[in-house]
């Protein structure tokens, strides 16, 4: 069992091959035919080894293919205060990207 640990986006990650994970939008620049590598790897661990990062692990990269944007579930925002009849409903949206994880190379 391959995986790694990527930083992306200020945010840490565990990937496998075959992965899809959703990260907050990114912007289309960010990749170049639909593909983007990402070299802040912390950690990769094969069935036979480990490599741990001081901070990022020497050489490895993470290849990480686009599939779509999307927006996720939507979540309700709701402010009261007592005795003051003051009520505010809202709703959000975030803005995903969804990405599938293609290689990992240590």
């Amino acid at each position: 069992m391959k995986y790694a640990i990527i930083e992306l986006q200020g945010k840490q990650y565990r990937v496998q091959e075959g992965d899809q994970l959703a990260v907050d939008r990114l912007d289309q620049d960010s990749f170049t035919k639909d593909k983007m590598t990402v070299e802040q790897v912390l950690l990769v661990r094969t069935d036979k080894d480990t490599k741990v990062g001081a901070p990022y692990v020497a050489g490895a990269k993470v290849t990480l293919k686009f599939v779509q944007d999307q927006r996720g579930d939507k979540i309700d925002v709701r402010q009261y205060k007592a005795k003051s009849r003051y009520r505010r409903h809202m709703g959000h949206r975030q803005a995903d990207t969804m990405l599938e994880v293609a290689e990992i190379a240590a």
